[in-house]
């Protein structure tokens, strides 16, 4: 089969087969009388050969020594070709997230543009005080796309970056909720917690519902976190998991502030009582465990807890006893 036929029935062009000639890779076994190269059945077969390991990636002199050298071993090879491969696909994503970044900014010229590509090199920065600085620099009327600081916060380590991350997001407006509710149910735990802490500073329904739901996350740093933030939003489902806190000594302080702005609703009041004074029958020996608990009980608006506390005076642990008849004291009664 002489070349240009070859061509048409395999989709090799004659300028590729006739490349292939000349590296020794695909080399037609007869001539015509008049020097036209002609391809064997056998010549063809290794034509398809070529293709079929071409469309894995690999290069002609990696096709030659494998169809050339009968000990060669692809295990090697093809798990080189999958590192490669991975690491040409992240670039293109990261390629394609820069440009729907720049796309999401809606910058109206080039500088808008260079102003977003400046961040996103900023953000990528192994160092935190260059991530924390592209963060804060003024944006010069290009806004930030929210997608762009959701992504960040929710991969960002650094605590300081994290927090001015945060901050840009509260800012930001737009939808931030939804960029960043993802993470919230993210396989990866340290993600979750970020996201709960990204939600704590953005205001609205959406964000007081997810972070709800986020009470019930199996990890107990996540739902310390979301009880903190859904019990200020008013969130009574949050009190056992910040009552727990209180008697873990865990962020005791802020958790028995948010259990008495809670309690400044009547209903809720009764039941918060009743859960601390529970716990303090459940320790009635630890008196580390049962101070924080007094102090919890301080934190109820005025009258709540008066009467427990005024128990408590005369409680036989004498630290707890003295801790009692400070704060009874102190007011008022």
């Amino acid at each position: 089969m002489l070349i240009g036929e070859v061509a048409r029935r395999s989709g090799v062009s004659t300028r590729m087969l006739r490349h292939y000639d000349s590296l020794g890779l695909v080399r037609p076994t007869g001539r015509t009388v008049g020097g036209y190269r002609e391809y064997s059945g056998e010549d063809i077969r290794r034509i398809f050969h070529v293709e079929s390991l071409r469309s894995l990636g690999l290069s002609l002199r990696q096709i030659g020594r494998a169809l050339e050298d009968p000990g060669f071993a692809p295990a090697a090879l093809v798990a080189d070709l999958i590192r490669r491969t991975e690491e040409r696909l992240r670039r293109e994503q990261e390629l394609l997230e820069r440009l729907r970044a720049v796309d999401g900014s809606a910058a109206s010229g080039w500088q808008g543009v260079l102003r977003i590509v400046e961040l996103l090199n900023g953000l990528s920065s192994p160092s935190a005080a260059r991530r924390q600085q592209a963060v804060l620099a003024p944006s010069e009327g290009v806004p930030v796309p929210v997608e762009v600081l959701a992504g960040a916060v929710l991969a960002e380590s650094d605590p300081n970056v994290a927090g001015a991350l945060r901050w840009a997001l509260a800012r930001a407006g737009g939808d931030g909720v939804a960029s960043v509710a993802s993470g919230v149910v993210s396989e990866d735990v340290e993600v979750r917690r970020r996201a709960v802490l990204a939600l704590a500073a953005l205001s609205g329904d959406e964000a007081s519902a997810v972070l709800a739901g986020a009470l019930e996350d199996p990890d107990v740093v996540v739902r310390r976190r979301a009880a903190l933030a859904s019990g200020a939003r008013g969130e009574t489902r949050a009190v056992p998991t910040l009552v727990g806190m209180v008697v873990e000594g865990v962020n005791d302080v802020e958790a028995a502030e948010v259990l008495g702005a809670l309690s400044l609703d009547a209903g809720s009041a009764e039941r918060i009582l009743g859960a601390l004074v529970d716990e303090l029958g459940v320790h009635a020996a630890d008196s580390a465990v049962r101070i924080r608990l007094v102090q919890a009980l301080a934190e109820l608006p005025v009258g709540v807890a008066e009467g427990v506390l005024r128990d408590l005076t005369g409680d036989a642990d004498r630290a707890v006893a003295l801790f009692a008849a400070a704060l009874v004291g102190g007011s008022g009664g």
